[in-house]
């Protein structure tokens, strides 16, 4: 997999059933103001703050998430993995042992990105500009 930075990882969504609670917590733990994010209407219910990040370093960012659609616990948490084109690494999926669950899609400006669960479980994201 050929990656846009220096991180594996893209991108970190952690699924929340009370948003002002989650938000207090992270917020006192990690010592840091969480960033309301616009989300477009074809999401639905989703709500999200951002982690902060700097743009065009080596880091990655992450948000809270809060949404009918996914629950927090065992399988809340989805890992993005950075691509160049999501797609190529969506086709090798399946041979890998693992299942599509959700081909590439777009995202608005922030892109495409796919879904997908790997050989343990895990649902797991790969998100590319193009």
């Amino acid at each position: 997999m050929k990656t846009q930075s220096k991180n594996p990882f893209t991108w970190v969504e952690i699924y929340v059933e009370d948003m002002s609670r989650a938000r207090k917590f992270y917020e006192t733990v990690l010592q840091i103001k969480m960033i309301p994010m616009q989300t477009p209407g074809e999401f639905g219910d989703l709500e999200m703050l951002s982690f902060p990040w700097a743009e065009g370093e080596t880091n990655i960012s992450g948000a809270l998430c809060k949404t009918g659609e996914m629950k927090p616990g065992s399988g809340g948490t989805i890992v993005y993995f950075t691509c160049e084109d999501c797609a190529t690494e969506t086709s090798r999926v399946e041979s890998a042992g693992g299942q599509v669950l959700q081909q590439k899609f777009p995202i608005g400006e922030h892109g495409f990105c796919s879904i997908c669960m790997d050989t343990e479980g895990n649902t797991i994201g790969l998100h590319s500009l193009k």
